[in-house]
């Protein structure tokens, strides 16, 4: 950690409250999908469109929720409660998960949406706000990516714990450790409250403001009107219920944002709205990004070469981080060839007699003697590659700008981001090759090419996801920087709902190297856009940033 000369005292308890509740969200992002549609050891045999569209919405509420949490922390709650309300309600969902009741189920998704609504936007608002003071701008950048690396520890150690604890016990044990995370992330938290505290300011409401009441009014009973109109208007408009009740719940908001570009101040209103262009290019972003949780996990565990090194065998299994697979024909749960559960008419998983999935599309020349066994890692722990590579990349990253800022030479913060989008469509042309190498997923790919995918994704998000939290700290006119927080993660949340959207059509591509295409085009879209309007994104930074 550098020295506190450089960065403000209140910089590690940010870390390590932000990277134990990280450790509990992406636990759960590592197992979600898998627990959903298990159908042979105690999850809830799930079609995976429908486990898809679970994951979908979740993660894209979890992401709108803070439009609310950034409001009541800016005007009523303040930073520090709101985030020690928020790490509470996480945690007792995280371990509500851990009930086997569907009810229950959602009820605890449910808490930990809102919980992250007071946490997320605010922890990261009051990073921010403890670098404005002088002695620490110039290094607010650097500042969000050692807290941005903070974020991808967690990510990176939680995947181990979770495939011991389901391996051991059970799928309920493994959101147990979840909460546990979350509830140490709080104490760590408040054992630094007097670092943060001159941070932690109340922002009155100012002349030309919509008042509280009036934003619960204009935005959040539409809101919930718009959102149950989706819901249940026949067919469905967007692919399913959910679906077209998120879509049609974020019509109100994005006009509320709309009308506080209107109703901005001359000064305001330039960063506003270069904001707002960030916010809906960053949306593709996120919708490729996420796929991690869906796509590429299915990809992860159906199509890819999992099998262990024997030097490495003996070791994951006594930490059990591997599953075995015997190769002899058994009474096993029957997939299609599309690797979905085979399901009766009463929706039951239907039996047959075969070899267990794992082996129905290994190369014959790799396929194990009949009788013997193989180790294969357990799926989830792909998902620790791509924060392996943020640990890995951002001392490179910080280290690089950091020569390039001593040379006058670093690029802004809108830059950054534009190269960002660009690296992260080439991300997808590794999947595409994984598809042709591989005969379209009649063999299982090399696990390196989702390693590739990760490492230039990685490169493409660390210039763009830190990046878009420091730009919103620096640009937004100060009465409005928890609220355009709050649209930050708006955008986020749309792009995490249509990752779902897409994902969903994993199933209806014949070729999947289209379906890996189609993500190119988005984020190359993305990406062609944000360089279009680079020049005056740039110059609005410059006049407004200081």
């Amino acid at each position: 950690m550098p020295s506190v000369r450089k960065h403000p005292v209140a910089l590690p308890f940010l870390f390590f409250s932000e990277m134990w509740e990280r450790f509990g969200f992406y636990l759960l992002l590592a197992i979600l999908q898998l627990y959903l549609t298990d159908a042979e050891s105690g999850g809830w045999a799930m079609d995976r469109t429908k486990a898809v569209d679970i994951f979908g919405t979740f993660i894209a509420f979890v992401y709108l929720t803070p439009f609310v949490g950034g409001l009541l922390a800016d005007r009523k709650l303040g930073y520090s409660r709101s985030i020690i309300i928020g790490g509470i309600l996480m945690g007792i969902g995280y371990i509500g998960l851990s009930v086997q009741n569907l009810t229950v189920f959602y009820l605890s998704l449910a808490l930990i949406c809102v919980g992250n609504g007071f946490f997320k936007p605010n922890i990261s608002t009051l990073l921010g706000n403890v670098y404005n003071d002088p002695q620490y701008k110039a290094q607010k950048d650097t500042g969000y990516n050692i807290f941005y690396m903070g974020i991808n520890i967690g990510a990176f150690i939680c995947t181990f714990f979770a495939a011991y604890l389901r391996n051991s016990i059970n799928w309920g044990a493994a959101f147990i450790a979840a909460g546990i995370g979350m509830f140490l992330g709080v104490i760590i938290f408040i054992a630094g409250l007097k670092h943060y505290k001159h941070a932690d300011v109340l922002k009155p409401t100012q002349p030309g403001d919509m008042p509280l009441g009036s934003i619960f009014a204009q935005v959040f009973v539409p809101v919930l009107i718009v959102g149950y109109i989706g819901w249940i208007i026949p067919g469905n408009i967007f692919g399913s219920d959910s679906t077209d009740a998120f879509i049609f719940a974020c019509l109100p908001i994005i006009y509320f944002f709309a009308n506080l570009l209107r109703k901005a101040s001359a000064g305001d209103k330039q960063p506003v709205k270069a904001l707002l262009a960030i916010f809906a290019v960053s949306v593709m972003f996120w919708a490729v990004f996420k796929q991690n949780g869906t796509a590429l996990t299915t990809w992860a565990q159906f199509y890819t070469d999992r099998e262990l090194a024997p030097s490495i065998e003996a070791p994951a299994k006594s930490l059990y981080l591997a599953e075995t697979v015997t190769h002899k024909k058994d009474s096993v749960v029957a997939y299609d060839h599309e690797f979905r559960v085979v399901k009766d008419a009463k929706g039951q998983p239907v039996k047959e007699i075969g070899v267990p999935v794992y082996l129905k599309n290994v190369a014959p020349e790799r396929l194990p003697a009949e009788g013997s066994s193989i180790s294969v890692v357990n799926t989830e722990l792909f998902q620790s590659v791509n924060p392996f590579f943020v640990i890995i990349l951002t001392p490179l990253v910080v280290a690089f700008f950091a020569y390039l800022r001593r040379r006058n030479r670093e690029p802004s913060t809108p830059t950054k981001i534009a190269w960002g989008l660009l690296i992260s469509s080439l991300s997808t042309f590794m999947m595409v090759a994984a598809v042709y190498f591989c005969n379209n997923g009649a063999e299982k790919a090399s696990m390196w090419w989702l390693f590739g995918c990760y490492g230039i994704i990685t490169a493409g998000e660390l210039l763009l996801s830190p990046m878009g939290l420091s730009l919103v700290s620096k640009l937004s006119p100060p009465r409005f920087t928890s609220l355009m927080m709050g649209g930050w993660f708006l955008a986020t949340s749309i792009g995490n709902k249509l990752s779902g959207v897409l994902a969903a059509m994993w199933d209806t591509y014949d070729n999947k190297m289209n379906y890996f295409l189609v993500n190119f085009v988005l984020l190359g879209f993305a990406a062609g856009l944000i360089f279009v309007m680079l020049k005056w994104l740039n110059r609005v930074f410059k006049e407004n940033v200081h």
